[in-house]
C-alpha cells in the first residue's frame, strides 16, 4: 500500500506542471489557484456527504484545518507563483526539494522524532542529485536582489508546505479522517486565496477554452483531491520525512515528459543527478530480506 501511495504521489505531482502551464493566460494565477481549490473542496464535501464519509470535527480541529489550508493551499502556492517572477522553475524545484529537510527538522521540533540514518543518507543523496539535475539552471541564476527575493519566497513556501505536513500528522494522530480534513483545509485555503486576490485587485474572469477548463479539472480532481489524499495518507503511514522524498522524485517525471514533448536534452550533470536520486530512493525504501539463519524455527 505504501508503494502504491508513493507512486501515485510522484506520478500525479510530476504531471501537474503540464496542467499548470495551461493555466497561464487571461486568468490571474491567484484566481486560477482559487478556482482549483474551491472546486476541489466543493467536490470533496459534496461527494463525501453523499457517501456518508464526511466526518464532523470539533472547533479546535477546524482551526488547525484552517491553518493547514493557509499553509499548504495558500502560502505555499502564493509564494511559488510569486517567486516565478524572479527565478526559474528549475531553481524553484531545487528549493522545494528542501521539504525533506524541513519535515525532518519539524518532526523533531514538534513531535520529538529524530530522523534515522537511512533517512539522512537518502536526503543527502536526493538533494545532491536534484542540484546536479538542475545544475545548468543554477549556473544561469546570477545572485542578485531579485534572485534572493525569489529564493526567500520559495523557502517560505516550502516551509509552509512542511508546516501543513505537521498539521496532517497531528490530525492523523487524533484519528481524524484524511479526506475530511483535506476537504475542510482546501476550502479554507481557497478562501485565503480569494481574499488575497481581492486585495490585489485581480479580475475574476473565466477562460472557457477546452485547454483551460480541462487543465483546471485535472488540477482540482487529480492533482488536488487524489494527489494530496495519497500524499497525506503516506505521511501518516511512513512519516513526514520519508513521504517528502516525493518532492525530490517528481521533477524526474516532469523532465521525462519534457523530454518526450518539448525536446529537453539530458546533459552529463543531469544524468548524474538522476542516478543519485534513484540511488537515494533505494536507500530510503530498500529493506533486505532476513536471512534463513535469522528466521526463527518453531519447536
Amino acid at each position: 500500500m505504501n508503494a502504491l501511495l508513493y507512486a501515485a504521489t510522484v506520478l500525479i505531482w510530476g504531471t501537474t506542471w503540464i496542467a499548470i502551464s495551461m493555466q497561464t493566460g487571461a486568468v490571474a494565477p491567484l484566481v486560477s489557484v482559487f478556482y482549483r481549490f474551491a472546486l476541489a473542496a466543493a467536490l470533496m464535501l459534496v461527494v463525501l456527504s453523499l457517501l456518508g464519509r464526511l466526518r464532523r470535527i470539533g472547533g479546535r480541529d477546524h482551526l488547525f484545518c484552517m491553518l493547514q489550508g493557509v499553509c499548504v493551499f495558500g502560502l505555499n502556492f502564493y509564494c511559488f507563483y510569486s517567486a516565478n517572477a524572479y527565478i526559474n522553475s528549475g531553481l524553484e524545484s531545487v528549493l522545494f526539494s528542501l521539504a525533506t529537510l524541513f519535515n525532518a527538522a519539524n518532526s523533531a521540533l514538534f513531535f520529538g522524532l529524530r530522523p534515522g540514518r537511512r533517512l539522512l543518507w537518502a536526503n543527502l543523496l536526493g538533494l545532491v542529485g536534484i542540484v546536479c539535475l538542475f545544475w545548468h539552471d543554477l549556473q544561469s541564476a546570477h545572485l542578485s536582489g531579485q534572485v534572493l527575493t525569489g529564493i526567500g519566497l520559495s523557502l517560505l513556501g516550502t516551509y509552509g508546505f512542511s508546516l501543513g505536513n505537521m498539521i496532517s500528522v497531528r490530525h492523523q494522530r487524533r484519528g481524524l479522517d484524511v479526506l475530511s480534513t483535506n476537504a475542510y483545509a482546501m476550502g479554507y485555503g481557497a478562501l485565503a486565496m480569494l481574499l488575497l486576490a481581492l486585495v490585489r485587485g485581480d479580475a475574476f474572469v473565466v477562460d472557457w477554452s477546452v485547454t483551460y477548463v480541462g487543465s483546471l479539472l485535472y488540477l482540482a480532481v487529480i492533482g488536488s483531491i487524489i494527489g494530496f489524499a495519497a500524499y497525506f495518507a503516506l505521511v501518516g503511514r511512513i512519516g513526514a520525512g520519508a513521504a517528502a522524498y516525493a518532492t525530490v522524485l517528481f521533477p524526474l517525471i516532469a523532465l521525462g515528459l519534457s523530454t518526450l514533448y518539448e525536446g529537453y536534452e539530458w546533459r552529463g550533470m543531469a544524468v548524474v543527478g538522476l542516478v543519485l536520486i534513484l540511488f537515494g530512493n533505494l536507500v530510503m525504501f530498500y529493506r533486505p530480506r532476513p536471512s534463513a539463519a535469522a528466521v526463527p524455527v518453531g519447536e
